[in-house]
């Protein structure tokens, strides 16, 4: 299958998973063994704002980019259309984009280590979305959170308006109220006042 292909051989998917964690594991790695004394800390927490970022970042990119924005909106229907094909963004296509959109203005904000501590963060927040998809569609859940996410996902995919675009929290559906689920009625109370 060509490189920048959406639809994966099992094996091109597969090591998606792998190069994703190996990115991981190494900055991480690198994070903690060369990273100058006295950063820890605030390494640490740039790492954990990373990963936080992802959320927002996952909602927006699902519900902006991969349903609204062409050519995304065309592969993304695909991914409807074949829920269980291993329909996914590219490797090439996602790294180059973490590391122009991510790493890159972070490093030439923040320095190297720190840009490089939030990178991390946001990579394994993206590396949690991309597994928690995979299982959505191709694990047997055992878990109830999985359970619940699995039951939000296949309303995304089934109900006719859109909705439920948070794969791994349902956190940003809520407050932005794209759960699929309508709102209640407001109710008007007439307030009477008693005379005499």
């Amino acid at each position: 299958m060509p490189l920048l292909s959406i639809e994966h051989s099992t094996t091109a998917y597969r090591a998606d998973f792998f190069l994703y964690g190996s990115a991981v594991l190494a900055l991480g790695g690198w994070l903690v063994l060369r990273a100058p004394s006295g950063m820890s800390l605030g390494l640490s927490a740039l790492v954990v704002l990373g990963w936080l970022a992802w959320s927002p970042v996952e909602y927006a990119l699902h519900r902006f980019v991969l349903h609204g924005l062409p050519p995304f909106k065309g592969w993304h229907r695909q991914h409807h259309q074949r829920p269980l094909a291993l329909i996914c963004a590219p490797t090439v296509l996602s790294a180059s984009l973490i590391g122009l959109l991510v790493w890159l203005p972070a490093a030439g904000a923040m320095g190297l280590w720190r840009g490089s501590a939030l990178t991390l963060g946001v990579l394994m927040g993206y590396l949690g979305y991309a597994i928690t998809h995979h299982a959505l569609h191709h694990w047997r859940l055992r878990s109830r959170w999985l359970a619940q996410r699995k039951y939000a996902h296949a309303r995304h995919h089934h109900l006719q308006q859109p909705c439920c675009f948070g794969v791994t929290t349902g956190l940003w559906d809520r407050l932005l109220h794209t759960s699929g689920k309508k709102k209640p009625a407001l109710v008007h109370i007439r307030v009477v006042r008693r005379q005499g």
